[in-house]
Parts: C-alpha cells; structure tokens; sequence
C-alpha cells in the first residue's frame, strides 16, 4: 500500500503547513505549475516526487519533468498531466490517447478546481486537486490525500487550507 499525496499549481509556493502532510505520506505527485524549483527540491528532500510542469513553468523545470508522467503505481495505471481537460471533454493533447489507452487515474491540474469524478465509459478515475499556491482566483488552497493497495484507490481526503 502507497500513501499519496497530491499537489498542484504551487506557482512558487511552499510552506511548513504543506511540508507537514509531505512527510505523511509515501510519495508525492505534483501535477504542474510549480514555478520556482524550490518548491520541488524542499519535496524531494523529504519523499519520492513524481511531477509534470505546467504552462507557467520555465526551460528549468522543463528539463527536468516531463509533460507527461505516465506509470504503475502498485497495481493502478496513472497518467499525470497539467493540462488535461475533464471527462468526457480531454483536451486535444490527450484525447486520442486517453481513448485509445485509457489509464485507470488520469491527474490534471491547471484549473485551480478540486475536482474528483469518474469516467464511466472509459473506466477512468479523475483527479484534480485544486490549487495548493497563494497565486490564483482560488478562495481555498487545496491538496489530496490517498491510498493505492493493489489495483484499490481509496481513502481519499481533501486537505484544506486557507489562501492566505
């Protein structure tokens, strides 16, 4: 069994508060937007960091995280994005793909909207988890909390903070 703990859209922020639930869990997924990298290497020196970089993410954080980050985790296919769109509207960057291979958790982030639902047809689990950074039109700073056991995602919590 693997704690996660999701974050998105830091845009440069990154304080004790969020520090805290990092050291909770077992690794941590950042799905863009991260802005400075201080942000990822205060993560990485406390847990394992699987990231993408967002749209407002610079050549630095480019070169080292990918748009894309698909892989296993336990026995569940995850696929982060930033940019990713919603079901059943992807955005045109992962529509075909999403379609023709559907991943089993499919992470955005980008809207700053906490958002959890499931793809019927295709079998997909959702997630966006909001916006964790002090930098948006956000009222509450947001992050997930999960478990992944085997091919099981549950124990999902929101983590609430407020934006300022």
């Amino acid at each position: 069994m693997k704690k996660i703990l999701l974050l998105s859209d830091t845009h440069s922020y990154i304080d004790g508060n969020i520090l805290k639930h990092v050291k909770q869990a077992d690794e941590i997924w950042h799905a863009g937007d991260i802005g400075d990298l201080k942000v990822t290497d205060a993560i990485k020196k406390l847990k394992p960091l699987r990231a993408v970089y967002g749209n407002i993410d610079n050549a630095e954080a480019r070169a080292e995280f990918p748009e894309h980050n698909r892989f296993m985790c336990e026995d569940v296919d995850v696929w982060i994005t930033h940019i990713g769109g919603y079901p059943p509207n992807y955005n045109n960057r992962v529509k075909d793909e999403i379609r023709l291979n559907p991943p089993k958790l499919f992470i955005c982030g980008h809207s700053h909207i906490l958002k959890v639902m499931p793809d019927k047809k295709l079998n997909v689990l959702h997630i966006n988890p909001g916006a964790i950074g002090t930098h948006g039109f956000h009222k509450v700073r947001t992050m997930l909390r999960f478990t992944i056991d085997g091919k099981k995602i549950d124990n999902l919590e929101v983590i609430e903070f407020s934006r300022r």
